[in-house]
């Protein structure tokens, strides 16, 4: 599935903690890297300003030239030999060339490291990595600083991931369910990874016995239906070729997004449907069950995004992606 994977790179040790994932993810799919190294050069007109444009247009020259010779030597480093990268060294504002280059290059999946050449200033909250996954029409992987991604080694040798997928009511918040599960396959090969989907019934003091009973059950039948539907095949990009263990549980929490982080981090006891055991990434959709309402900035997408030290795969809903490239091209023609 993710045969053009996106890394994009700002010459720090920070940025390029996604290299080690992005290759594996290549090695398992055959697929190409395109490292991109993005120049801002906004800053430099703030510095030299129009009165000194051969000074600013030097500087220009440096900075490119520097940032291709850095990205000239990547693809020596030892987790990248054997894998077909591609180099591209832009001028730009990095948010509006890194969404650029998932257009034209045709890009399946972004890895990306949540913290960049700011040291450890971050990159969300109206920077470049909330900009990308605000607007990519691609799943992004976002990794942390400091939290590698972390692969599990079996007795007999093979590897395996585990996810969590948070659904809840909508069909919108099933579309991480392919791209998740292409991830798990990818980064376990050629092991079996681990899919857990779980939903989080609401609790509240005011909510009685019975009606709590009624939300665990329909969150029991949601889940069950979706289970089904994948292992019938009704699922698209999910086959059996992806060899994957399939589980879900209902929880209940005062709060979903903590709800989610807990059970991904900690794991929890579940009688009904077993133990879950915690898991190495969080796969979810930007929108859920609130419709056109964001799951970001301030709900439970950003909120997990903020509260977890783990991995995280952001998917927007192919809904809202369409309606995004129709919006676009009706401009283009009105234009």
């Amino acid at each position: 599935m993710f045969q053009r994977i996106l890394v994009p790179l700002d010459g720090s040790s920070l940025a390029e903690q996604a290299l080690p994932v992005a290759a594996r993810l290549a090695h398992a799919c055959g697929g190409t890297i395109i490292l991109l190294n993005v120049v801002d050069i906004s800053p430099m007109y703030v510095s030299y300003g129009v009165m000194q444009p051969i000074i600013m247009q030097d500087e220009i020259d440096r900075c490119l030239a520097n940032a291709r010779t850095y990205i000239d030597g990547l693809p020596s480093r030892s987790d990248l030999v054997g894998v077909h990268i591609k180099k591209q060294v832009v001028p730009g504002n990095p948010a509006v060339v890194i969404l650029s280059e998932i257009e034209e290059q045709n890009i399946d999946l972004v890895v990306m490291s949540s913290h960049g050449n700011t040291g450890l200033k971050r990159w969300f909250l109206g920077s470049i990595a909330e900009k990308v996954m605000r607007h990519s029409s691609v799943p992004v992987f976002i990794l942390r600083d400091g939290k590698p991604l972390n692969i599990h080694h079996r007795n007999d040798g093979a590897h395996f991931v585990r996810a969590l997928v948070p659904l809840d009511a909508s069909a919108r918040s099933q579309d991480s369910i392919s791209p998740a599960a292409a991830l798990v396959a990818a980064l376990s090969s050629p092991g079996a990874g681990i899919l857990h989907l779980t939903q989080i019934v609401k609790m509240s003091e005011a909510v009685s016995e019975r009606e709590k009973n009624i939300l665990q059950q329909c969150a029991r039948q949601n889940l069950q239906s979706i289970s089904e539907s994948i292992r019938d095949g009704l699922v698209a990009n999910f086959g059996p070729d992806l060899h994957l263990t399939l589980t879900w549980s209902v929880s209940l929490d005062t709060d979903i997004a903590t709800g989610i982080v807990k059970i991904a981090e900690k794991g929890e006891h579940n009688i009904e449907t077993g133990d879950v055991e915690p898991c190495d990434f969080i796969a979810m959709t930007t929108h859920g069950y609130t419709g056109v309402q964001k799951w970001t900035m301030g709900s439970i997408a950003d909120r997990v995004l903020h509260a977890t030290r783990l991995p995280l795969m952001l998917v927007r809903p192919a809904d809202m992606v369409v309606q995004e490239h129709q919006e676009k091209e009706a401009y283009s023609v009105h234009k």
